[in-house]
């Protein structure tokens, strides 16, 4: 049987050098403003670039941003929670990361 032409998903693949909008962010995650707001008041996704327009975030902040909001449904984590996770988590890949590169 066919798929109709709505069965079919659609995307974006965004990289590292990708910079998103707030916009952008609310409509990915289905967020308020105010919660993107409070995460970079928190420390848990930071600004690539600011201008007189909008807020500008990197592709490696997407990624921080889909964990942070695992961690507030899923667990109840609250936002300077989250950044604590976060850093920690970057630290563990980072000593991982040492480790398999034979780094002390």
């Amino acid at each position: 049987m066919p798929l109709s032409d709505e069965a079919y998903l659609t995307g974006e693949i965004l990289d590292e050098g990708s910079a998103l909008s707030v916009q952008d962010l609310e409509r990915m995650f289905a967020l308020e403003q105010r919660r993107i707001v409070e995460w970079v008041e928190e420390g848990v996704i930071s600004v690539l670039e600011i201008d007189a327009a909008e807020w500008r975030f990197s592709g490696a902040q997407l990624r921080r941003a889909r964990i942070a909001l695992r961690l507030e449904r899923d667990l109840g984590v609250n936002a300077a929670g989250v950044a604590l996770a976060l850093e920690l988590l970057e630290e563990l890949e980072q000593l991982r990361r040492d480790r398999r590169l034979g780094r002390p």
